[in-house]
């Protein structure tokens, strides 16, 4: 599928990644001024967020809840935004006209890596977090079947990180009281 060319002004950058996602059903970033493309979630992928996603629920505190599909924007900068797998948001999201959530109300962002992702942007992805002042993010990795729970926004990344492997229950920061299973959770075929 050819896409029309575009040419962005300068603080048009998200106006092209819109049309990329209408044209080709790709999700869309930008991160860092960068346009990032991913398929959308499915299989074991798509399961992993599934589990994830039941797990929060049935525990959620009240006035929160978990969220697909909603994107994070970075403040002070129109054009760089983040969507996450998951993200818990106060439940009031429900009744908002906005699509781009403020990071300073994401209690927890939660990536699942793609068998096709690289090193390189999981560490970009993960400064990107920390810089727009999200409290806590959980990366699940069923390429090699570990979890690291980063928390603490501080210049350059995250004060605090937490790892494990697919069995060990991950212990959420408040007020997300709650510990995560991940022996559930599927690993990519290799």
């Amino acid at each position: 599928m050819s896409l029309p060319a575009m040419h962005p002004r300068p603080g048009n950058l998200r106006e092209v990644a819109e049309e990329i996602e209408r044209a080709t059903g790709l999700r869309v970033e930008i991160l860092g001024g960068a346009l990032v493309m991913s398929p959308t979630p499915r299989g074991k992928h798509a399961g992993s967020i599934r589990r994830l996603r039941q797990q929060l629920e049935a525990s959620m505190p009240d006035g929160l809840a978990a969220y697909e599909v909603t994107s994070i924007a970075m403040p002070d900068d129109f054009d760089d935004y983040c969507t996450p797998d998951l993200v818990v948001l106060p439940d009031t999201w429900d009744n908002d006209d906005d699509w781009l959530a403020d990071p300073l109300d994401v209690e927890l962002a939660v990536e699942v890596i793609s068998k096709s992702e690289r090193a390189a942007q999981i560490n970009g992805k993960n400064g990107w977090y920390a810089a727009a002042g999200v409290r806590a993010l959980l990366v699940i990795d069923p390429r090699v079947g570990r979890w690291a729970l980063f928390a603490g926004p501080a210049a350059g990344g995250y004060a605090e990180l937490i790892e494990g492997e697919f069995g060990d229950p991950i212990a959420l920061l408040g007020p997300l009281t709650m510990a995560l299973d991940t022996a559930c959770l599927p690993r990519y075929d290799q």
